[in-house]
Order: C-alpha cells, then structure tokens, then sequence
C-alpha cells in the first residue's frame, strides 16, 4: 500500500520554547487542540513525557495511543501512532523553526492505511485535523 503524506504549517507570535513546551505536555493537548481528554498511559525516562512514553489521546469515540518518538529541545516533537485508527508506520514531525516575530510550524505526517484504497480518504480526514491542531497550536502559544 502506498505511503501517503501530508504537510501543514502555521505561524505563531510565540517564541519556539513556548510552543514546543505545549507540544511535549500532554495535558495541555484538550486546552488548545480539540482533544476531549489525555491521560499518560505510560512515562519516558528520564521525564515522564520523554522518548518513549506513552500518551492517549480521547476525541469523540476515538482514543489514540501514541509513543513520543523523538525530541529536540524548542525545534523538534515526533510521535507514532500505535492504535486508534486503521493505520500503520504512522510518524508525525512537528518542526519549528524561528522565523521573525516567533515560530514556524511544519507538522508533516507520514503512514500507510491497513485497508487497500482508503489512503486518501485517511489523508484527506487527517489533513483537517493536522491543520486545525496546527493553527490551534500557534494561535495559543501566542497569547502564553
């Protein structure tokens, strides 16, 4: 099954620490990002949402599960999905990138459907919501 791919990208006012810093708790994901609930299912080390740990995310009837990948202080978050949608080899980057009054946002998402043929109806659903928890994402981080 082809790989598909989608890119989004939001301007913040925020310095790249601020936004970053709500990336990597998750508890501030249902204040900004249209999630109803988070609940750390299991901690990283050597901080509980370091590399590793283990976040769930609740919208709707839908609980993602979802291992923080990646981390790069004030420039990069990375998560792969592991349940929750009928998707696999799922991977988001979410880069920033100072840029004048405070912080590009790229949100760039990689994975391949389980079920032959539904790639671009995932891609066109997590597109919207990509692009909502991005300028959700700026937009707060700006008025921290």
């Amino acid at each position: 099954m082809a790989k598909q791919e989608l890119e989004v990208t939001a301007h913040s006012t925020a310095e790249p620490s601020t936004v970053y810093a709500l990336l990597r708790d998750g508890s501030t994901w249902p204040v900004w990002s249209g999630i109803e609930r988070f609940v750390l299912e299991r901690p990283g080390s050597p901080e509980p949402e370091s590399v590793g740990a283990i976040r769930n995310f609740h919208r709707g009837r839908y609980k993602m599960r979802e291992r923080i990948a990646e981390l790069v202080p004030d420039k990069r978050f990375s998560y792969t999905l592991l349940s929750g949608l009928a998707l696999k080899d799922y991977r988001a980057d979410v880069d920033l990138t100072p840029a004048g009054d405070g912080t590009d946002i790229r949100w760039h998402t990689s994975f391949r459907p389980k079920v032959p043929g539904m790639g671009w109806i995932y891609r066109r659903a997590l597109l919207k919501y990509t692009e909502e928890f991005a300028n959700s994402l700026a937009e707060y981080a700006g008025k921290q």
